[in-house]
This record gives structure tokens, sequence and C-alpha cells, in this order.
């Protein structure tokens, strides 16, 4: 599958992996937007989830990846967007199934629960997965309210 732009977001207790997944896609050649935070200070999430969101919502990027402490705070805020389909992504098996079977457009990420090779392995996965469709696709229509 071909990765265009990526969009990154994270609060203070993922921002290290956020920069080392960053610096791992532009490494590999994908181009990333980065909507923050930039430091380790306290900060908090949704002012990062929500642009990241509307990035993903509004096709300005491919897909997303959220990184917080645990994933679910970064994951419930970006869920609250209509055109998202974000999964908690913990290992390998879970990132293929959030792609194939529920399309998913942002992969967030527990910084504090998961080592940086995994998180490397989970993106790459997320990244190179392609959606099922057939009963998948009339799920995900069931979705929205």
């Amino acid at each position: 599958m071909k990765v265009n732009t990526i969009g990154l977001a994270a609060d203070h207790a993922g921002f290290e992996l956020k920069e080392i997944l960053k610096t791992y896609l532009l490494d590999k050649g994908i181009d990333c937007k980065d909507f923050g935070t930039y430091s380790v200070q306290s900060s908090d999430y949704p002012d990062y989830a929500h642009p990241l969101a509307t990035a993903v919502e509004n096709s300005e990027v491919q897909w997303g990846i959220s990184v917080c402490g645990s994933g679910n705070g970064i994951n419930m805020t970006v869920n609250k967007h209509a055109g998202i389909r974000a999964a908690l992504c913990w290992n390998k098996e879970i990132s293929e199934l959030a792609r194939s079977h529920n399309n998913a457009n942002i992969c967030s990420l527990p910084a504090r629960f998961i080592s940086n090779d995994d998180a490397k392995e989970i993106v790459d996965i997320f990244l190179n997965t392609d959606f099922e469709g057939g009963r998948h696709q009339r799920r995900i229509e069931k979705i929205p309210c």
C-alpha cells in the first residue's frame, strides 16, 4: 500500500515515542505532519488529538498515529470525530485486524506499555494491511449514529 502522509499527535507521555516513530517513518520516505506536542512538558492530549482527527477527516493526511501513556485518552478523543475509526493497538495482531476488519484510519499507541521496536512493528503492519471489505464494510457502515 502506498502511504503518502501520516499525521502524528501525542501528549507529554507519548512525546518520545512519537519522535521515534516520526524519525522511523521519515527514514522510510514517508512524509509526516506533526500536530504536537513538542516536548515532555505536561500537556493535554485533546489539544493534539482534535487537529489530527480533523486532518484525517479532511484528507490532509492519509492516516494518523496518536500516542499517550495508555493510548486510551487520545484514542477516545480522536474517535469523537465522525470520520474517524481509531484503534488502540498494543500488538501486531490487533493492528492487523484494525486495518483488515475495521478499516481503521488512526492507530493509537500506549507509550507506557509497548517497546519502541514493538511500536515500529505495529505501525508497519497498520500501514501495510489492506481493508478486506465485504462483510466488514457492511459493519462499518452501521457505526455512525
